[in-house]
């Protein structure tokens, strides 16, 4: 699938532009795998705002739902499908550089970097068994616990760290 042409003939990344719009997950590492979506994270310190422009551009697409979480930092995560793609969209009024979502985004990326084929084809083969990506990356690293946190937890670790870490899982 051409997940990125769809994505710019939609018109989403013109209207995403001023929330610092950025495409994380699965489709851009080479992950995705069957039922995958495209996932955005978006600064939107205007939740109301964030939330309007969503629905005023998107609302007739297929499979649209707009939510806002309720306590915290009041995120607003948009589904929807443009072209048999699904969409994710979330966007929260923290900085698109200190979201979850963009750091582990970030990490997934250097590790597959320095982990090489084998180790992207080992994370590959856990998603296809149905196992979504900071758990497969935790699966396959050996890491013990919360994977949302270990993930998160490495994202400040330097290359040597990560080299490190993929050594003792046989990924030297």
């Amino acid at each position: 699938m051409d997940w990125r042409g769809i994505l710019a003939s939609s018109g989403l990344p013109d209207v995403l532009a001023a929330y610092d719009a950025r495409v994380v997950g699965t489709f851009p590492l080479g992950l995705d795998v069957a039922g995958s979506d495209v996932d955005i994270v978006c600064h939107a310190p205007d939740a109301k705002a964030f939330a309007h422009e969503l629905w005023a551009r998107f609302a007739q697409s297929e499979h649209f739902a707009l939510r806002q979480w309720t306590q915290g930092e009041r995120a607003v995560i948009a589904q929807f499908s443009i072209c048999d793609l699904p969409l994710e969209v979330f966007g929260a009024p923290v900085p698109v550089a200190m979201q979850a979502g963009w750091r582990h985004f970030e990490v997934e990326r250097r590790l597959l970097a320095l982990g090489g084929v084998a180790f992207h084809a080992a994370v590959r083969e856990v998603r296809r068994s149905g196992v979504k990506t900071e758990p497969a990356f935790a699966q396959v690293l050996g890491l013990a616990g919360d994977p949302y946190a270990r993930l998160f937890e490495l994202a400040s670790a330097r290359d040597s760290q990560l080299r490190g870490t993929l050594a003792q899982a046989g990924f030297a």
